[in-house]
């Protein structure tokens, strides 16, 4: 019979030494160092630019970009071609993300299944779309696959790119997963949970704090790379932005307003990666320094 309550002890969290009292850094390692080497920095990439774009005797139109983000006709608000290119490339990647978890889990509990073909069949799909570059990989789709199963090239993108990403998410996962002690899998069977629910109940809680930071870096490497599905003709933020050059000859403008597009996506993403990350670290523990257990009830069990 089993016991009306499973509990799993998680192990104290380890104290970092602080800096002795009183101590003080050096006055090269001091903040106002720091704040004009930052300065410094900056200024000398701005005025390179400046500089460059000087000589090429380049024509700055900055005030024509707001344009191409939002235009006011007979007094309504429309998208310009960047906001809708942002909005196609947000699709895009919201898709992948998600197809990408998708297969990586599955990847990953393939390669530590006990079957000969499961670990087979993934150790092939990673050794084989790793080492090969995605721009081949998207032609082999929309060419070959697309055709094939009869969809667009908007899917065309969402799969490239989440065939590609799933190969690293299913290693992060699989890292984290074999991190998770095998005494907790050990004690779960033992209470006579199954290996499905042993996965869902007791690993995978544990595993998930373990994989978010390296999965953000993954799901941050899809967004960029999703610039890619620009080649077969797919209306996103670097399509948007190569078309409008072509009619203006903003290149630095359009560029430069692109990139800072992307970097508010992704920065944006980390963000909220990072703020989950502590709010489940939160949720799971007391208090810094203490141990806490994770109750298994009997509602949990019978799922």
């Amino acid at each position: 019979m089993l016991p009306s309550e499973a509990l799993i002890v998680h192990q104290p969290a380890r104290h970092v030494a602080a800096r002795p009292a009183g101590s003080s850094l050096p006055w090269w390692r001091s903040l106002w160092v720091d704040r004009v080497l930052l300065v410094t920095i900056l200024g000398s990439l701005t005025a390179v630019t400046v500089a460059g774009a000087g000589r090429m005797q380049y024509d700055w139109q900055w005030y024509r970009v707001p344009e191409f983000l939002w235009r006011n006709v007979d007094g309504e608000w429309i998208a310009g071609p960047l906001v809708r290119g942002l909005l196609v490339t947000l699709e895009i990647a919201g898709l992948a993300v998600l197809v990408t978890l998708v297969i990586g889990l599955g990847t990953a509990l393939l390669r530590m299944s006990q079957s000969f073909a499961g670990r087979a069949l993934a150790t092939l799909y990673l050794e084989v779309v790793r080492n090969t570059p995605i721009l081949v990989q998207i032609f082999i789709f929309y060419f070959v696959v697309g055709p094939i199963l009869g969809i667009g090239r908007f899917w065309v993108g969402v799969l490239t790119l989440s065939f590609f990403e799933a190969t690293f998410a299913a290693e992060v996962i699989r890292g984290a997963i074999e991190a998770v002690p095998k005494g907790q899998r050990e004690a779960s069977q033992a209470l006579g949970l199954t290996p499905a629910k042993v996965m869902r109940l007791v690993v995978l809680p544990q595993a998930l704090p373990l994989m978010i930071p390296p999965l953000t870096g993954v799901l941050v490497n899809l967004v960029k790379h999703s610039a890619i599905v620009s080649t077969i003709a797919i209306a996103d933020l670097t399509t948007e932005g190569r078309n409008l050059i072509s009619d203006t000859f903003m290149s630095f403008e359009i560029w430069l307003t692109v990139a800072g597009m992307y970097l508010v996506i992704t920065v944006s993403l980390s963000s909220l990666a990072q703020w989950f990350e502590k709010t489940l670290v939160l949720a799971r523990s007391d208090r810094e320094g203490t141990s806490f257990v994770h109750v298994i009830s009997d509602e949990e069990q019978d799922r």
